[in-house]
């Protein structure tokens, strides 16, 4: 079983910084890509960020310059480092990962619950 537990959103103001984490844990062989997605109210989920098992990353356009995704292969723990926020950036953020289980050769999508970022003044 495996679990993607994100964490670190909340109420910011316009110009403010969150970083969100999100924690991989239970029989985890291999990670492969790993990636933050949003969804904003009446709205599709959106690719914001992903990052390959290289650390080689992409980012969608609105968040070149003002956000970095990074991760600690150690910890098994992908982060977002989200600068110069604006009302538009509000939705819920997910995290995402394609992961081979212990024993078993299939890899697998797995989705965080996701963590809510607000950013109004």
């Amino acid at each position: 079983q495996v679990q993607l537990v994100e964490s670190g959103g909340g109420l910011v103001q316009p110009g403010g910084s969150l970083r969100l984490s999100c924690a991989a844990s239970g029989s985890i062989h291999s990670i492969n890509v790993m990636g933050w997605y949003r969804q904003a109210p009446g709205k599709q989920r959106e690719l914001v960020a992903v990052i390959y098992s290289d650390s080689s990353t992409n980012y969608v356009d609105s968040a070149k310059g003002r956000f970095t995704i990074s991760k600690d292969n150690a910890k098994n723990t992908m982060y977002l480092q989200m600068n110069a926020l604006k009302t538009d950036d509000t939705a819920v953020y997910y995290c995402n990962a394609y992961i081979r289980v212990i024993d078993n050769s299939e890899w697998k999508t797995y989705w965080g619950q996701g963590t809510q970022v607000t950013v109004s003044s």
